[in-house]
């Protein structure tokens, strides 16, 4: 069963009121797995949500029990960000994609297409509101997002152009496939969707599409997929999210609409919202269809999902190498515990849990990886390169022999007894 959004902008707390919501931010700020948090950042958490809290036009709640406060969407939290106080909003993009997307498909791709989950969704009347969410504050530093520093160009490369490294950072794991080195302005991804197991309230394990820009103790980026983060969302469901940063995450940045900047449209798709079916090892595969691209007229990111439904987009005000182009894109698992690199090392799982296996497919699996940079249609990269922090924790596996398409494969279980 598919729920649709027709109200606006933008409340959603899990399984309560709006009223409900700092009380419960205190509880989950003050301790956290054993972990007591500064009175500064329970006040900040606390400042922040009252800021982003606006007068409901309607509560709904949802077939998963989530309760969504809706407002009008001129009025959504977006346009607090200082940079958005003119911004005109943009209803839909200046072109269509999917046409595009349509002309990458193979025949095969055509005749069979797996079936894919829908996003929770609900019914309601208005067309010129739209509803989204706000979830739990969590400190924005915990989501610190960056490649590794490592020279992954082949030797056959001659641009000249100046690439752009990054540093692997503390208390992550990342199982990825990356290009970098031209001008992207989109990318897309079928993601398979599984639950994988999340240790710590604190911990998180994330499958995206990222774009990113900048430099390494700076980048920006953007990125789209499913995660399963008990700290923002109070439960282990797998949820569709969006998340961005202009500083490497160091003091802007956050997921979903948790922050002002991410500007939302569709009144079908509220951002953190669950998704189901789910997939099942040796059951049946579920795929989500994430696509970020660039409008060129307006230079917004917009952010699709499911090859038709465009669900809003961050503005290029927000950014300043972003707001030009990406030089690197991903595609792949991250992890998120203070226990990565620990012994014992955290058992929050990336993919489903599985090292990435391409005969059986019981792994976390991304397909039909496609960027859009200077060409007129989305295309493979013409180069890729793998990468993984902890192979003993989490792996990958690129499949490109004897297929019309390439594939790629990651995800591990952390702990276990070849990563103690």
């Amino acid at each position: 069963m598919a729920k649709k959004l027709n109200w606006g902008g933008l409340i959603r707390l899990r399984g309560m009121v709006i009223i409900l919501g700092l009380s419960l931010i205190r509880y989950y700020g003050v301790l956290v797995e054993g972990d007591i948090f500064s009175k500064q950042k329970v006040l900040e958490a606390e400042r922040k949500l009252s800021q982003l809290r606006k007068p409901a036009v309607k509560s709904i709640q949802s077939e998963d029990g989530d309760i969504i406060d809706c407002i009008d969407i001129y009025k959504q939290p977006a346009f607090d960000h200082p940079a958005l106080k003119n911004h005109t909003m943009q209803m839909a993009p200046s072109y269509d994609p999917t046409k595009e997307t349509d002309s990458t498909m193979t025949k095969f791709e055509r005749l069979k297409r797996k079936r894919k989950p829908q996003v929770s969704r609900m019914s309601e009347e208005s067309e010129k509101r739209t509803c989204s969410e706000l979830a739990r504050l969590r400190p924005m530093e915990e989501k610190k997002h960056s490649f590794s520093r490592r020279h992954v160009l082949p030797e056959s490369s001659t641009s000249d152009t100046n690439r752009t490294v990054y540093l692997q950072q503390a208390n992550h794991s990342r199982a990825i496939l990356l290009t970098e080195g031209y001008r992207y302005n989109g990318a897309k991804g079928d993601i398979k969707v599984w639950t994988p197991k999340v240790d710590f309230d604190d911990d998180y394990s994330t499958s995206q599409v990222c774009l990113v820009n900048g430099p390494y103790w700076a980048f920006e980026s953007v990125e789209s997929g499913w995660a399963v983060n008990p700290s923002v969302y109070g439960d282990r469901q797998t949820r569709f999210m969006v998340y961005w940063t202009v500083d490497g995450s160091k003091k802007t940045g956050c997921f979903d609409l948790t922050c002002p900047g991410f500007v939302q449209t569709s009144h079908e798709i509220a951002l953190g919202a669950a998704i189901y079916p789910i997939s099942v090892p040796y059951g049946l595969p579920y795929e989500i269809i994430v696509y970020i691209f660039k409008d060129p007229v307006t230079s917004n990111w917009w952010v699709q999902y499911g090859e038709k439904i465009n669900i809003g987009y961050w503005p290029p005000e927000l950014f300043r190498a972003l707001s030009v182009q990406a030089e690197a894109v991903e595609w792949g698992g991250e992890v998120y515990s203070a226990r990565v690199g620990t012994n014992p090392h955290t058992k929050t799982a990336m993919g489903n849990g599985h090292f990435p296996d391409f005969i059986s497919g019981t792994s976390g699996t991304i397909k039909r990886i496609r960027i859009h940079d200077n060409s007129a249609a989305l295309k493979f990269p013409e180069w890729v390169e793998t990468y993984v922090d902890e192979f003993n924790c989490y792996d990958v596996e690129y499949a490109s022999d004897y297929l019309e398409d390439p594939e790629f494969y990651y995800g591990g279980p952390g702990h276990n007894v070849m990563c103690p």
